[in-house]
């Protein structure tokens, strides 16, 4: 049998094809480079992408599959930041921090978290790149020990979003891309991602990273600053607890939508006076014709729940945590709620 030789490349054809693939790499990475800063691919890690059905229903824990031991507690310190946002989860021995307040806010923070007795923030979300709710987030990394940080890919150019990126530079950190239904646990509590935009928007509200917890046989919606064109992509569970999209505004919070997740408490974070006249009333109007007993924070100060998984409690309380003396509270009603 007769084998025939492989006749070799010509090399005009070899240096054809070599400079073919370096140009098709060069094209790959300029378009990675022109989506996202050099500052902020270098600290994006990815994270396991699990893909929603065609129904766009994202499958959450229930209490059929969530399962909390009899020593366990939650607590959601629901902070008053003024017309900001931050929300502290500690589930067991493990705590999550959403949001981080306007930029004055950030060493207020610091001193009531370690007031009580955190070292280390498991989980640290970003929700979106407006100031009011990565304001605090610098001083957050740069006084905690940080496990992973969530935030989505957008990106603005004000000092406050590049001084939030110095900081996990500075402590060797990264960021972990989220998608639509990605889940981790905190304590004996499951939560997963129901909504996240990793493109570029037109209002950076609509990249909103929306959290939902199950904790034992109750469940907490974190909407962030999502709109109605976020709630609209969406089939939503039923919740317990529900802190309302930005502030109370009537971009969110659709009927639709308030009537899928049907809250038996809604949590307001808003400044006292503030210039945008949140929340709007008809969002509060909404939210009680669903039968929600509503809760705010210019009005209340700090929400306090606790919760063994079976029921919750709610305790308000003043804090003085916003660090803005236009949308400060003052005076705070404080007042005890039982067996929800």
């Amino acid at each position: 049998m007769r084998h025939s030789k492989k006749r070799p490349i010509h090399p005009q054809i070899k240096g054809f094809l070599i400079t073919l693939f370096l140009g098709i790499i060069l094209i790959i990475a300029a378009f990675i480079s022109n989506q996202f800063p050099d500052e902020v691919n270098n600290l994006i890690e990815e994270n396991l992408n699990i893909p929603t059905n065609s129904s766009n229903m994202i499958t959450v824990n229930t209490v059929n599959n969530t399962v909390v031991s009899a020593d366990s507690k939650l607590q959601i310190y629901f902070f008053d930041v003024g017309q900001a946002d931050s929300i502290l989860v500690i589930a067991d021995s493990q705590t999550m921090l959403i949001d981080a307040g306007n930029n004055e806010d950030g060493p207020l923070l610091v001193n009531y978290i370690s007031s009580l007795g955190i070292q280390r923030i498991d989980y640290l979300v970003g929700t979106h790149p407006h100031e009011d709710h990565i304001g605090g987030m610098d001083d957050i990394i740069n006084s905690f020990e940080i496990g992973k940080i969530y935030m989505p890919d957008a990106t603005t150019s004000t000092s406050t979003f590049q001084s939030v990126l110095e900081a996990i530079s500075a402590k060797g950190l990264s960021i972990t891309r989220c998608e639509v239904g990605n889940t981790f646990g905190i304590g004996d509590g499951i939560c997963t991602i129901m909504a996240v935009e990793n493109e570029e928007q037109s209002e950076l509200n609509l990249n909103s990273i929306v959290i939902h917890m199950a904790y034992g046989e109750k469940t907490f919606l974190f909407m962030g600053d999502a709109e109605k064109a976020n709630e609209d992509k969406y089939v939503w569970p039923d919740v317990d607890v529900l802190k309302v999209g930005h502030h109370g505004s009537d971009t969110s919070s659709s009927e639709k939508f308030i009537n899928s997740v049907k809250p038996e408490t809604a949590i307001i974070s808003v400044g006292a006076n503030n210039t945008y006249s949140h929340p709007s009333a008809d969002i509060i109007k909404r939210l009680s014709d669903c039968g929600s007993t509503v809760y705010r924070t210019d009005e209340s100060g700090t929400i306090l729940l606790t919760s063994d998984g079976k029921t919750y409690s709610i305790q308000t309380f003043m804090t003085a945590l916003d660090g803005n003396p236009s949308t400060a509270n003052k005076v705070v009603n404080t007042e005890n709620v039982v067996g929800q």
